[in-house]
């Protein structure tokens, strides 16, 4: 089983529950529409990675997310999350009505920076994504369409998280390919002040 990194200790997610289509200018950029309610699909702990792997074989699209660890039943930690998509894998999934798994299941496809121990106001956290120093990507509690906590409640109607489970929480419009070489540097704060970073070159992957 793969961990991450909760305050300098490994822990063991279950799973990981992602959220998809809680931002509006994201869901416009895929020409998707308007759920009424949370999109939520799982990534197995086969999918966590401390490495993030280009492909030469597909598109691969990086969607960067604030992410959180629940404990206990509440949300105790964040950190700085990438959910690696295979773009046109998922586009003929949709197509077609089927789950997403192929496209969003599939192993190394979750990376995290370290997990913090976060007991502020989770409506001062915001993220930031550079690739190669320029900002892709930038989210926050504000422009989420459902709230970290209210997602947390969603998913718990139909199932239970274990301690150490992650709670992606969306990505901001900006998703783009993943291309070897590329550096990656994601932020998490809490409102102007920096509390967690992750760091990644892009790696090659027949």
């Amino acid at each position: 089983m793969k961990s991450v990194s909760w305050d300098g200790r490994a822990v063991t997610p279950s799973k990981i529950v992602c959220i998809g289509r809680n931002y509006t200018d994201h869901i416009k950029e895929l020409e998707n529409q308007i759920s009424q309610e949370p999109v939520i699909f799982i990534k197995p702990n086969s999918a966590i990675s401390d490495k993030v792997l280009s492909s030469t074989t597909e598109i691969l699209h990086y969607e960067a997310e604030i992410s959180f660890l629940v404990s206990a039943g509440e949300l105790k930690a964040v950190a700085f999350g990438l959910d690696l998509t295979r773009r046109e894998i998922q586009y003929s999934l949709m197509e077609r009505q089927m789950p997403w798994e192929r496209a969003k299941a599939f192993d190394n496809s979750a990376v995290f920076s370290d997990f913090v121990s976060f007991d502020g106001d989770i409506k001062d956290l915001r993220m930031k994504f550079y690739i190669n120093d320029r900002l892709v990507q930038h989210g926050s509690y504000e422009l989420m369409l459902n709230k970290p906590e209210q997602l947390l409640d969603e998913a718990k109607s139909f199932l239970t998280f274990e301690d150490g489970d992650v709670l992606m929480s969306g990505t901001p419009k900006g998703v783009g390919r993943v291309r070897p070489g590329d550096n990656y540097l994601g932020k998490i704060y809490d409102k102007e002040k920096l509390i967690v970073e992750g760091s990644w070159v892009v790696d090659a992957q027949v």
